[in-house]
């Protein structure tokens, strides 16, 4: 169901479709008003209709509608807040999971307020796609795809027993099972719509049309921008109060248009065209702003190219990078097989609403623009570390050795326990055709399996050093690689299917065998990934490969029969055939006619009708979960998985507390620039004498049950010792370490350990970082972990915005260097107290400055102005009230 607002300027109207009658909010109507609407962007053209429904002259203003006219006669700028109401919430498990805690945990606090538990309910639509749980231990054999989601199971049971009473107990709230594929490819074959449809609250059997709107628990949730669906990343945080019914707050945003015109050339891919403009729009600065799509070369690009091109929002710094409704959306939305009722009104509506693209419609009026003729396009890969830093194939041999050089490495060769070949500098241990960016697209996935076919006919394998996956992002994947006979050939060069989900990208992708983890860590070897994912930051894919490449799956599959990235692929020998003759890229590249003509012969509508006819069904171990619907969850104080976390205790129904000003901090990190959430937030696998490994050691779990930092989200005790616990990162307090350190009284000890002590001693903590601090995945145990551990007040040059944005969100504040001013400014040594000033009571408020003094050991100190980055009122509120879920559950018990 849906709500709506005033309507003070009568927009709303009726439209019908076949024998159905819809109530939609005209912006036909909203014209007579503001003016004008033809040459606004899509996107502000779904936000404008946003507005338009949901003003009630409390969260959202005539005047808010207003503003949008204003930015188009403003040529795209205008300085106003509003609130936004997305139609539905998209998580994945690792995010997902902490969120439903917190649910569950909201719940316990509402009983123990004296209040109904059953308020506790999502307000709209969630769905929840476990994906991120499979890890690829086996692979290379027919049965590893069985074993690894044995192994899943039998790894996360605890978890998946809480998500099947979540399941049971929360309304409004789907979960899709293990096994079906990633949340993202889902959302695309088959929960998204175009334009969605309710009955309204407020209206008995009226049925109200508006566009399909997401926010998700993924940063990759942008996917879905590709069939014209907004959407985007957002923390589990902000995820859980827009579930509860809390708006989305956020300023009015500049909207960047990206003109594509012309067609791929042969041999170019959508990787390689995404990974291009990856690298334009960093270099244009883009953070916190729309990206929209446009242009004659709209129609050479598939809906899976699209596709491709929006899932890597995040990587170029977007909030979203979208692409209009146009006849190649509604023509996948029939193939996909949607319902045909849905498909007509996505049609009907974007047409009647001025939300339909065709070729020689008037450019929309955009903030700045860029341009890209597609035939400029060369093949390419992104690294060695991340994903804007685009190399040509043609440069890749020649920008490898130099990677090399400058990391103490070059020609070096050692010996292999048990076996006949050696490990060299550049060889590439792990190639991964995994999901996400590119699996959506049949194109790159046939491609890689025509390589395949014809390696197969010449007898060539990948090269025995290499671990080489195949995890596709749905089922209808390996339907239609099986039907052209495609994933039989994958089988022979190795690249078995491993499972449906989320691996490498993520740090799922397993272990590397022991033979090879040995010879490169006693050896520090320098070698590499390569894989289709679309993130590569420091110790993200494995922790023993120093260069990571995005790439497309054609390529991936290229480097495994390489074996080396000092290869030069476009010139030199990749290997050699079965008579030990020389096999060139050429002689096994396909020609785009050859995938095309694979493409429209193997893939088929019944394929996505049968394999999503059930989808909330899953597999038998999922079905044989057997949990009671009880109102609130029973916690097992002995689980390692799931805990009931803090947040809530001692909370009481009215809000008693003061904001103070932070007085005698010790900084407990001070970071450099470009420090992702990777690096904040606990992600991948850990080690027994972290901290994290020692929690589990001492609760009798043996090292092989461990399973990853993702797996363990709903636990906080294990990931508040893995915060800034990254195996890269780099603590200037702790100079000549790598890894989650820093030094207290003289001694250098893990950051957990320290933040403890601190704790104990009721020390605040700060964290001081650089430029782009944040950067990464919409993970919101980078802002929980960063509370946990005592940090009041995080002080940057600048943030990336969602990370900002949970960290307001947890009650940590955001402070940002002015006047070009960094931390190189103050001096610092280690040994000194910070106090911010000027914020106590009712002071603060949104953007002002805020005083940070520095006290020096010597007793002299330096007052420093620094800009508060909470944007908004409503953050504000949500800050004063100690976090987002104290604010809304508080909101909830009062109204």
């Amino acid at each position: 169901m849906t709500t709506t607002g005033h309507d003070t300027l009568k927009t709303a109207k009726k439209l019908s479709v076949g024998d159905k009658t819809y109530t939609y909010y005209s912006l036909k109507e909203a014209e007579k008003h503001l003016g004008d609407l033809s040459r606004l962007p899509f996107s502000m053209k779904v936000l404008l209709e946003n507005l338009l429904r949901f003003e009630d002259d409390r969260s959202v203003y005539v005047d808010d509608i207003n503003a949008i006219g204003e930015w188009l006669k403003n040529g795209g700028r205008v300085d106003r807040e509003i609130s936004y109401r997305p139609a539905r919430v998209l998580m994945q498990d690792f995010t997902g999971v902490p969120a439903v805690v917190d649910l569950a945990a909201m719940r316990d606090a509402t009983k123990n307020l004296n209040a109904d538990p059953q308020k506790v309910n999502p307000l709209c639509p969630v769905d929840l796609v476990i994906d991120h749980s499979v890890m690829v231990d086996y692979f290379g054999t027919a049965d590893s795809r069985e074993k690894n989601e044995t192994l899943e199971f039998e790894r996360n049971a605890e978890r998946y027993e809480f998500l099947r009473w979540g399941q049971k107990s929360f309304n409004n709230f789907r979960v899709v099972p293990p096994g079906t594929g990633i949340c993202h490819q889902v959302n695309v074959e088959c929960l998204a719509r175009g334009v969605w449809s309710s009955e309204n609250r407020n209206n008995k059997g009226e049925e109200v049309a508006y566009p399909d709107t997401c926010v998700g628990t993924d940063s990759h949730t942008t996917m879905v921008n590709g069939m014209g669906v907004l959407g985007w990343g957002v923390g589990g945080i902000e995820a859980e109060a827009a579930m509860l019914g809390q708006p989305v707050t956020m300023l009015i945003p500049e909207v960047i248009g990206f003109k594509l015109e012309g067609k791929l050339r042969e041999g170019c891919t959508a990787t390689d065209l995404v990974l291009t403009i990856v690298q334009m729009l960093r270099e244009k600065g883009v953070v916190g702003k729309f990206v929209e799509y446009y242009g004659s070369g709209l129609k050479n690009l598939s809906l899976s190219d699209r596709s491709t091109i929006a899932n890597m929002g995040p990587e170029y710094g977007a909030t979203c990078g979208i692409f209009p409704i146009d006849e190649e959306t509604i023509r996948y939305l029939a193939f996909t097989g949607r319902d045909p009722q849905h498909v007509a009104l996505a049609e009907a509506y974007a047409k009647e609403q001025g939300m339909w693209w065709e070729e020689g419609i008037e450019d929309p009026v955009f903030t700045d623009t860029l341009y890209l003729n597609l035939d400029d396009v060369e093949p390419s890969l992104a690294g060695p570390k991340r994903p804007q830093d685009r190399i040509t194939l043609a440069n890749m041999a020649e920008e490898h050795k130099k990677f090399l050089v400058e990391n103490g490495g070059g020609d070096r060769s050692v010996a292999v326990d048990g076996a006949d070949y050696t490990l060299d500098d550049g060889d590439v241990v792990l190639t991964a055709i995994t999901s996400c960016t590119n699996t959506s697209n049949p194109d790159v996935l046939i491609a890689a399996g025509l390589i395949a076919r014809k390696a197969r006919a010449l007898g060539i394998k990948s090269k025995p050093w290499v671990k080489t996956s195949f995890a596709p992002g749905s089922q209808v994947v390996s339907d239609y690689m099986e039907q052209a006979n495609l994933q039989e050939d994958l089988d022979y060069i190795g690249f078995n299917l491993v499972g449906y989900g989320c691996t490498t990208c993520i740090g799922n992708s397993g272990p590397l065998p022991e033979n090879i983890i040995k010879a490169v860590e006693e050896n520090d070897m320098l070698v590499n990934a390569v894989l289709s994912g679309n993130r590569n930051f420091e110790g993200r894919v494995s922790p023993q490969t120093r260069g990571n490449f995005l790439a497309s799956p054609p390529l991936v599959v290229i480097y495994a029969l390489a074996g080396n990235a000092k290869i030069d692929i476009v010139n030199d020998p990749i290997t050699q055939d079965k008579d030990g003759n020389d096999v060139y890229l050429k002689d096994l590249w396909p020609s785009n006619a050859e995938i095309r003509e694979a493409v429209e012969a193997n893939i088929t509508p019944e394929m996505f009708k049968s394999r999503y006819a059930d989808v909330f069904k899953g597999p038998q171990k999922w079905q044989d979960i057997d949990v009671d619907a009880s109102e609130t969850f029973t916690w097992n104080g002995d689980s390692t998985y799931i805990q009931n976390p803090p947040y809530f205790e001692g909370m009481t129904l009215a809000n008693d507390t003061e904001v103070t000003d932070i007085v005698g901090a010790k900084s407990l990190l001070t970071l450099a620039d470009s420090i992702t959430t990777d690096h904040i937030s606990p992600a991948g696998s850990f080690k027994p004498d972290t901290p994290a490994g020692k929690y589990l050691v001492e609760r009798d779990v043996a090292v092989k049950d461990f399973n990853s930092y993702g797996s363990r989200r709903g636990n906080h005790e294990i990931m508040m010792r893995g915060t800034f616990a990254n195996i890269r990162i780099r603590n200037e307090l702790a100079p000549g370490t790598e890894g989650g350190f820093t030094t207290k009284d003289g001694t250098v000890t893990t950051v957990y350990e320290a933040a403890m002590d601190y704790k104990a001693q009721g020390t605040p903590l700060v964290v001081f970082g650089g430029k782009e601090y944040g950067t990464g995945s919409s993970r919101d145990w980078a802002a929980k972990g960063t509370n946990l551990l005592g940090v009041k007040a995080v002080i940057v040059e600048s943030f990336e915005r969602i990370h900002r944005s949970n960290l307001v969100g947890m009650g940590v504040l955001p402070l940002m260097f002015k006047d070009g001013m960094s931390r190189a400014d103050l001096n610092m040594q280690g040994t000194e107290t910070f106090d911010i000033v000027g914020i106590a009571g009712d002071k603060l408020q949104p953007k002002m400055d805020v005083t940070l003094r520095v006290n020096y050991a010597d007793g002299s100190s330096k007052d420093v102005t620094l800009l508060c980055r909470i944007d908004t009122i409503d953050e504000l509120e949500y800050f004063k009230n100690g976090g987002i879920l104290n604010y809304v559950l508080r909101s909830m018990l009062t109204e």
